[in-house]
């Protein structure tokens, strides 16, 4: 039922993975899927707050976030999931449907907060990807 699987992931805080990736890695398995996690981190280098950081700051900053990426993938997903990552940067609700479309994912999984009252206003990441993409959308609650 699902060839591949999108998780997104927040490295910075582990409530975004600590109960999706379990439910990720059972669903792989079921499934005999290949996954793909991504992690976002954001652009600030077109803003004004990119004039105060040094030229090339942002590369930099991308590929740090790639290495831990990698190191996330190797410490945490089981060796008999095939498994690719994608450290991007941008805004994280663009970045996980851009990035569900190039890979062809059948599932996108996300971990969310309990809804507060500003989330019903502004409206979460996972609400977000949930309202813009096409594909399946299975929001874990952090």
């Amino acid at each position: 039922m699902y060839k591949r699987i999108l998780l997104a992931v927040d490295l910075n805080d582990e409530w975004s993975w600590h109960k999706a990736l379990p439910a990720t890695i059972t669903l792989c398995r079921a499934f005999d899927s290949e996954l793909e996690v991504i992690s976002v981190i954001p652009e600030y280098g077109m803003s004004w707050v990119g004039e105060f950081f040094p030229k090339g700051h942002e590369l930099k900053m991308l590929k740090q976030h790639e290495a831990r990426l990698k190191t996330f993938v190797e410490t945490h997903i089981p060796e008999d999931i095939q498994t690719d990552f994608h450290a991007r940067e941008g805004r994280i609700y663009d970045e996980v449907i851009e990035t569900a479309e190039e890979i062809d994912a059948d599932l996108i999984i996300m971990a969310s907060h309990n809804p507060s009252a500003k989330d019903h206003l502004l409206g979460p990441n996972a609400s977000r990807v949930v309202r813009h993409t096409h594909r399946s959308v299975l929001v874990v609650r952090g």
